[in-house]
C-alpha cells in the first residue's frame, strides 16, 4: 500500500483548497477511503469518509458543509476540496485506505506521509 497526498499550501482565511492522494499497491476501487489530520500538538483526528463506489459520505462536525471528499477510481486518487477554511484548519492532512468497502468505522492506518495545510493571515 502506497499513499501519497499533494496539495497542501498556505491559504488565507476563508479560502479554498484542494488536497489530492495518489492510492497504488492495491485495487483502489475496492475500498472506502479516509482523510484524517493532525493539528499542531494534537492527536489524530478523523476528518470524512468516502466508500469504495463515492455514494456514501461521513463528516465530522467540524467540516460539514465546508469540506467535500471525492475520489477518481479510474485514476486511483482520492481527493479533499476544502472551502471557508479557518485556521482551526490548520494541520497535517492524511489519506487512510479502509480495510473493506463500507464506511463504518475509523481507521487511522495505513496512511501516507502527510501534506501541510495552514490556514494564516
Amino acid at each position: 500500500v502506497q499513499l501519497v497526498e499533494s496539495g497542501g499550501d498556505l491559504v488565507q482565511p476563508g479560502g479554498s483548497l484542494r488536497l489530492s492522494c495518489a492510492a497504488s499497491g492495491f485495487t483502489f476501487s475496492n475500498y472506502a477511503m479516509s482523510w484524517v489530520r493532525q493539528r499542531p500538538g494534537k492527536g489524530l483526528e478523523w476528518v470524512s469518509t468516502l466508500d469504495s463506489g463515492a455514494r456514501i459520505t461521513k463528516y465530522a462536525d467540524s467540516v460539514k458543509g465546508r469540506f467535500t471528499i471525492s475520489r477518481d477510481n479510474a485514476k486511483n486518487t482520492l481527493y479533499l476540496q476544502m472551502s471557508s477554511l479557518k485556521p482551526e484548519d490548520t494541520a497535517v492532512y492524511y489519506c487512510v485506505k479502509f480495510p473493506y468497502p463500507g464506511v463504518s468505522g475509523a481507521y487511522f492506518e495505513p496512511r501516507g506521509q502527510g501534506t501541510q495545510v495552514t490556514v494564516s493571515s
